[in-house]
């Protein structure tokens, strides 16, 4: 894929920045996507990029998805120092000295109630699947007919609906509950302020990707994968395509593009 010359031009922008975050979701972003979760992997290319990138000088990497820390942990396998940002925001890891998520007691119980809900739903409905979060459980429904995915959902929504103080958000082919309200948009907050950056490149697929494209600046480049509305700048295809993105910042900014 030739890079179109508008979305070159900002990739060169943004390689010269002094400080540059590259925060990136993962599924369907730096890894197609697929039916098992746990089967995921980056593209070589795109990992090769990360890896690149997080050796350069003054280049912050970072990883911000709706996996929780351990599941992303397992199939991204990070370069040592990129930052990691799980659970749509629930979950943070800036370092070795971060304290590790705990939930209150009444977060617990909530968290409990959702679960026994989703597990219901599960039971009642062929082809839908449960993952379990530190601070959420998530409805999977990507391995079910779309009429039994359509009746799950509804299902679910019905039940959690009962349940004050949970946050219901829909992704592709998935239900993520949390007993945290946070999200990507506060999750990328907290990375620019960590790492510093004074500009940022996002890159999403999913709808709970747009919190944190809409928080970026003029500064900033956000990219869209896929098709679907969204805030972002620019939309490339495919994680192919996005893969070869990378590899251009990559060069750029290892090429004295700051000079």
């Amino acid at each position: 894929m030739a890079l179109e010359a508008d979305l070159h031009d900002a990739l060169r922008t943004l390689a010269a920045t002094p400080r540059l975050l590259v925060a990136l979701d993962f599924d369907g972003t730096l890894a197609p996507l697929v039916q098992r979760a746990e089967d995921a992997r980056a593209l070589p290319a795109s990992a090769e990029a990360v890896r690149a990138l997080a050796g350069l000088p003054d280049t912050t990497t970072a990883l911000i998805s709706g996996r929780a820390l351990g599941s992303l942990r397992a199939v991204a396998e990070p370069p040592t120092d990129t930052m990691l940002i799980g659970s749509h925001g629930a979950e943070t890891w800036t370092g070795p000295d971060g304290a590790p998520l705990a939930l209150t007691p009444e977060q617990e119980d909530l968290l409990a109630r959702a679960v026994d809900v989703i597990e219901q739903v599960v039971a009642d409905h062929e082809g839908t699947r449960i993952e379990f979060k530190p601070a959420g459980v998530v409805l999977h429904t990507r391995t079910a007919a779309d009429d039994v995915a359509d009746s799950a959902v509804s299902a679910a929504r019905a039940e959690l609906a009962r349940i004050e103080g949970l946050s219901v958000t829909d992704g592709k082919r998935v239900l993520e509950i949390s007993v945290i309200k946070a999200d990507k948009g506060q999750g990328l907050a907290l990375l620019r302020e960590a790492a510093g950056a004074t500009a940022v490149l996002f890159a999403g697929d999913d709808v709970t990707d747009e919190h944190a494209q809409r928080t970026l600046g003029p500064d900033d480049v956000g990219i869209r994968i896929g098709p679907g509305e969204t805030s972002a700048a620019f939309t490339v295809a495919t994680p192919e395509d996005f893969a070869e993105v990378l590899q251009e910042l990559v060069a750029l900014r290892s090429s004295g593009a700051r000079s």
